[in-house]
C-alpha cells in the first residue's frame, strides 16, 4: 500500500472505530471532520495528523485534500456529505470511499462513473456492513447462476445501532420502500412485502426495506429485479404495515430534527462487549425466468465490527490501486469472495442451481 488516507467524520461512532483501526494497522490516517475538538482529541491520542473543515466551501475542501490519495467518508448523513466530497475528489484526483447504505446516495455515485473514469478516480461507496456482505453474497450467487433475472436478499440480527445509523434510517423515510424492477428503482410502501426466510437461527418473518443493495447489487450482478428484506418480529411487521401513513410525518423538518435530537440524547452505540456478543445473518436467492434457483446464507460478526474491518481493508486496497478507476461496488472492486477474508464470516450454500416446482 502507498499513499495517504483521510478519514472524514473520524469522531462519530463508526468513524471512531474505523479511524482507530486504520491507525492501529499502520495506515497513519489523517483524522478529519468539521468539529475541531473531537478531531484534535482523537488525532492526538493516536499521534496522527488532523484537518478540520466543513464541506460548505469547495476551495477549502480542495485545499484540505491536497496531498491526500484517498478519502474514506464516515460522516453521515451521506445525502449531505457524499456529493461535496466527491466533487472535491474529482477536482483533486483523489480516490473516494464511504460507508453509505442509502439507495439514492449509491445511485447518485454510480451516475458519476464516466466523470470518475475520465479523472482517473476510483469511487467505491458502501464499504461498510451495508453493503459489503450482501453485495458479495449476491455476486457469489450470480456467479453460480449467471442467467438469473431475480435476486432476493435478507438480513437478520441487526441488534446494535449507533446514533448515525438511526438518523440515516429517519432520513431514508423520504423513500419508505424501494425495489428494482426491470432494471429501474421503484418506490413502494413501507414493508411492501412480507415473507418467511430460513436464517441459521430459524424461520423468521421479513419485510422489504429500501437498503443500499437495491442499488449496488444491480451494478455487481446486472440482475434487473431485486428485493431486499429485513427480519422483524411478526408483531413489528404488522405494526409497520398499519402505520405506513405515519412514516411520512418523520420526514417533516421540525419533526425529524426533534427525533434526531432525541436519538443523540438516548443512543450511544453498542459497547465492545455488546458487539462481541452480536451476530448477523444474511440470506440470498437468485432465480431464472425458467425457474432455476440457487440459495446461500452467511453468518457475520456484529455489523460495526465487520464494517470497521471491511472499510479499512477496502481503503488499503484502493490506495494500492486495486479498484482501478470509475464507480465500483465492493464486490466488483475486490471480488465476490472479499467478505470471506474476514474473521467470523462463513458462507453456506443451501442449494446448487436447480429447478423449483412452484
Amino acid at each position: 500500500m502507498t499513499g495517504d488516507l483521510l478519514v472524514y467524520g473520524s469522531y462519530g461512532y463508526a468513524g471512531t472505530l474505523i479511524s482507530e483501526r486504520a491507525a492501529a494497522e499502520g495506515l497513519d490516517p489523517i483524522f478529519a471532520g468539521r468539529d475541531a475538538e473531537p478531531v484534535e482529541a482523537a488525532a492526538t491520542r493516536r499521534g496522527c495528523d488532523h484537518r478540520v473543515f466543513s464541506l460548505e466551501h469547495p476551495p477549502v475542501v480542495d485545499g484540505m485534500l491536497a496531498g491526500v490519495d484517498a478519502v474514506l467518508n464516515c460522516a453521515g448523513p451521506f445525502e449531505e456529505t457524499a456529493e461535496p466530497l466527491i466533487e472535491a475528489c474529482l477536482r483533486t484526483r483523489t480516490d473516494y470511499l464511504d460507508i453509505a447504505g442509502n439507495v439514492d446516495v449509491l445511485e447518485s455515485i454510480a451516475a458519476r462513473d464516466a466523470e470518475a473514469t475520465d479523472a482517473s478516480v476510483a469511487l467505491v461507496p458502501g464499504v461498510g456492513f451495508d453493503v459489503v456482505p450482501t453485495d458479495c453474497l449476491a455476486a457469489t450467487l450470480h456467479g453460480r447462476l449467471p442467467e438469473a433475472t431475480e435476486l432476493t436478499l435478507a438480513i437478520d440480527g441487526l441488534g446494535t445501532f449507533s446514533p448515525g445509523t438511526l438518523k440515516s434510517v429517519l432520513r431514508g423515510l423520504d423513500r419508505p420502500g424501494a425495489v428494482r424492477q426491470d432494471g429501474h428503482i421503484e418506490t413502494v410502501p413501507l414493508a411492501w412485502k412480507r415473507r418467511t426466510v430460513e436464517f441459521p437461527s430459524g424461520e423468521t418473518t421479513a419485510v422489504t426495506v429500501p437498503w443500499g443493495d437495491v442499488s449496488s447489487a444491480y451494478y455487481s450482478t446486472g440482475i434487473p429485479n431485486i428485493e431486499v428484506y429485513a427480519g422483524v418480529p411478526d408483531r413489528a411487521a404488522a405494526v409497520m404495515e398499519r402505520t405506513r401513513p405515519l412514516a411520512r410525518l418523520l420526514t417533516i423538518g421540525p419533526v425529524r430534527r426533534a427525533a434526531e435530537a432525541l436519538i443523540d440524547r438516548v443512543v450511544s452505540g453498542p459497547t465492545a462487549r455488546e458487539r462481541a456478543e452480536s451476530e448477523t445473518h444474511v440470506w440470498g436467492e437468485v432465480r431464472t425466468e425458467g425457474g432455476r434457483v440457487a440459495r446461500a446464507r452467511m453468518r457475520t460478526p456484529d455489523t460495526y465490527d465487520l464494517a470497521t474491518a471491511t472499510a479499512v481493508t477496502a481503503a488499503e486496497r484502493v490506495l494500492a490501486g486495486e479498484a482501478g478507476r470509475g464507480f465500483q461496488t465492493p464486490a466488483s472492486a475486490f471480488g465476490p469472495e472479499f467478505v470471506e477474508e474476514f474473521e467470523g464470516v462463513t458462507v453456506e450454500f443451501l442449494t446448487e442451481p436447480q429447478r423449483v416446482v412452484q
